[in-house]
């Protein structure tokens, strides 16, 4: 994917945001205009760095331990028949319950350090992962499956050298959605306890009606989030060079 494309969409986003701080006339302290919050940006860009490399090491490790668990989880419901009957409620029940509601257990019980926050991402991540790629394993081409029965494969190699090939782009489609979604996680728990990251200057920043800063905030990390996105869909083509037709449409 080109650059030039979100590049022109980003331009239309700034001249709507303009146009809407003409229309509404409101004040500065209720919808900054972009320039404002460009002259934030670069007046406390070295605070808005320091609490974005907070929140960036809980989203990249988030995403790693969130990936790693949820590739695995998926990995047993498809091996083990039994495993199914214990994991799928547990993944029933990680969606069913509100991931926002746990983030005041996750403080109390973890800390208002980066441990509370990487474990909110961490389970925001674990379900898009774990489904997308479970249910790639499960569509593995059955003319596969059953040439691999008449040549007697043994089912550990069915698993891994026909299921979990055929699995890779369903993986890449979890990870992207699990790029997307892990900022949600860290910032929540940020914003329930924490003395650093985005989310902890977001807070305080809107508490003092700083809303530039808390503009300049957000759109750092929106920064962060799409390039995060950019890079896990770029190991995803190359995690499965075969099929970048199936993962351009996704």
């Amino acid at each position: 994917m080109g650059f030039h494309r979100p590049l022109i969409t980003g331009l239309g986003l700034l001249l709507l945001w303009q146009f809407l701080v003409w229309a509404t006339t409101a004040p500065p302290y209720i919808l900054p205009g972009p320039v404002a919050v460009a002259r934030v940006l670069l007046a406390r860009g070295d605070l808005l760095l320091v609490h974005a490399r907070t929140t960036a090491i809980e989203i990249l490790a988030g995403i790693l331990i969130g990936s790693l668990v949820g590739a695995f989880s998926a990995i047993l419901l498809t091996a083990f028949a039994p495993a199914r009957r214990w994991l799928m409620p547990v993944l029933v029940v990680s969606q069913a319950l509100p991931v926002f509601a746990l983030a005041p257990l996750l403080v109390l019980w973890l800390g208002y350090g980066m441990a509370s926050k990487i474990a909110m991402a961490v389970l925001i991540i674990y379900f898009p992962v774990t489904a997308a790629f479970f249910d790639g394993l499960r569509r593995t081409e059955p003319g596969w499956l059953e040439l691999a029965r008449v040549m007697n494969a043994k089912p550990a190699a069915v698993l891994w050298r026909i299921r979990l090939p055929a699995a890779l782009p369903a993986l890449g489609s979890g990870l992207r959605v699990a790029a997307s979604v892990a900022p949600i996680g860290a910032v929540v728990g940020e914003w329930v306890g924490s003395s650093a990251g985005l989310g902890f200057l977001m807070l305080h920043a809107n508490a003092r009606m700083q809303v530039d800063l808390l503009f300049a905030a957000l759109f750092v990390l929106a920064l962060m989030a799409l390039a995060l996105y950019f890079a896990v869909d770029r190991a995803a083509r190359r995690l499965v060079p075969w099929q970048q037709d199936t993962l351009a449409e996704n």
